[in-house]
């Protein structure tokens, strides 16, 4: 392969930049362009060091920084490949000058994730450790960044591996019993694959319904506010981001378009969303708002139905009561400050069996109580991020869904006795299904749409 070089830190300026080399020429390279202060000879340098000195223009010999080139030797290295880290000062300018000076002498412009790449085909890591880089790396909560790292270090490999070779035993008994006729081991590939199987389907089951926990880990509860104009939508949003977010009037009808923010409160993603008031309206504008708001409430893992708790119960409050009925909701009684009509009395609210909590966004009084209603309906306290493996791509659940499928139709053919051929077929499709998650059994395609997702430098 090339010798390639990037930028890996983030562009603009910062305390430090990291350029990074990795292929067969790397040294030679480095020689060209990088002095120690000592003029120790690169050949020697072992890897796992550091070394200080001098980039410089390979030309004129004319310094351009100061830096320390980390040294990591074949194949001990991230790529397994001969590989350096160039730590420069921070800024664009000397960054890009020395990634000239790489490419000016014999290295090619990475591209995006081409490093992580690399590491999967020289078999470092597989492909599900090389997704879950990308996925530490876009980690929006702590929550999410250590299940990321559970995957990095392979936890959901060994399980996919060890269900694998489960598979891969049961295809030698029915090898054996094709290629061995005389030998009667009919009723112990039967009896004991049917057992096996049943216990890979429920382990596959486990992986498939762990995505729900998982997609809320990393995509957050898509939660939407909902209520009739003048509410309090927009000041509670306001009082949840702790800034002034949206616009807030007397006036009936200000919202007019969603407004979407990603927060994380203790620890709770939250895709939060701000609609505009459910009402009749004659406005076209505001109807599709309210029309966006309506679909927005039926999409969305968690609903917020705010009330104005100093005015009686409206025919909108009711409506917005019926949208809830069959939805994660929480009842907010809003504006607690000005008067408090005691609506968590009303028939209405109590037959809804939803929690209720009061709060005024004005002053920003309760926010707490509704943290915790929202912690008590996820279960969020008991969700461990541990050794268990949580399924959080959507690649990795599709493949464990026709795995299932597969595993059912292997079932189904012991239950009607057809013939081990058949049975081979469908336990070798499992086999393909688990080995796209690892990587095992992959296109090109796949694999180059993976890692164009990641970052330059990557």
């Amino acid at each position: 392969m090339s010798t390639i070089a990037a930028i890996s830190t983030a562009a603009g300026n910062g305390g430090i930049g990291i350029i990074r080399l990795s292929g067969d020429d790397c040294f030679n390279i480095l020689k060209k362009i990088f002095i120690t202060k000592n003029g120790e000879n690169i050949d020697n340098v072992p890897g796992y060091t550091i070394r200080y000195g001098y980039i410089i223009n390979s030309k004129t010999g004319e310094k351009i920084d100061e830096v320390l080139v980390s040294f990591f030797r074949a194949p001990k290295s991230y790529t397994k490949e001969n590989m350096c880290e160039i730590n420069s000062h921070g800024g664009m300018i000397v960054e890009r000058q020395i990634l000239e000076q790489c490419l000016k002498n014999g290295s090619e412009l990475a591209e995006p994730g081409e490093f992580t790449k690399r590491a999967f085909l020289n078999g470092r890591i597989d492909l599900s450790q090389a997704e879950s880089v990308i996925e530490l790396i876009n980690a929006k909560t702590e929550r999410e960044a250590k299940e990321s790292l559970n995957q990095l270090e392979g936890e959901l490999s060994k399980r996919i591996n060890s269900i694998r070779s489960k598979l891969l035993d049961i295809m030698a008994d029915i090898e054996a019993s094709i290629d061995y006729p005389e030998y009667d081991i009919e009723e112990l590939t039967h009896e004991n694959t049917n057992r096996v199987l049943e216990d890979i389907k429920k382990e596959l089951t486990s992986l498939e319904e762990s995505f729900n926990t998982g997609k809320i880990i990393r995509e957050g509860i898509k939660t939407a506010i909902i209520g009739r104009p003048n509410a309090g939508k927009s000041s509670l949003l306001n009082a949840i981001l702790k800034e002034e977010r949206a616009i807030v009037s007397e006036y009936a009808g200000t919202t007019r378009d969603t407004i979407e923010e990603f927060i994380t409160i203790k620890d709770i993603p939250l895709k939060i969303i701000d609609t505009a008031g459910i009402r009749k309206t004659d406005n076209k504008i505001e109807q599709i708002g309210v029309e966006k708001a309506l679909k927005i409430a039926e999409e969305a893992d968690l609903i917020i139905a705010i009330i104005d708790n100093s005015k009686e119960l409206e025919i909108e409050d009711k409506k917005i009561l019926e949208i809830i009925r069959n939805k994660n909701a929480i009842i907010v009684l809003n504006k607690i400050d000005i008067d408090d009509k005691k609506l968590e009395n009303e028939s209405d609210l109590i037959e809804s069996k939803k929690p209720i909590v009061k709060i005024s966004a004005e002053k920003k009084e309760g926010l707490d109580d509704l943290y915790n209603e929202i912690v008590k309906m996820f279960n969020f306290n008991k969700i461990e991020v541990n050794n268990d493996s949580i399924v959080t791509n959507i690649r990795h659940k599709n493949q464990i869904t026709k795995a299932i499928n597969s595993i059912n139709n292997a079932i189904a053919t012991l239950m009607k006795n057809e013939t081990e051929d058949i049975l081979a077929i469908y336990i070798k499709q499992t086999l393909e299904e688990l080995s796209e998650i690892t990587g095992d059994n992959v296109s090109e395609d796949i694999i180059n749409e993976i890692f164009s997702k990641f970052c330059l430098g990557k």
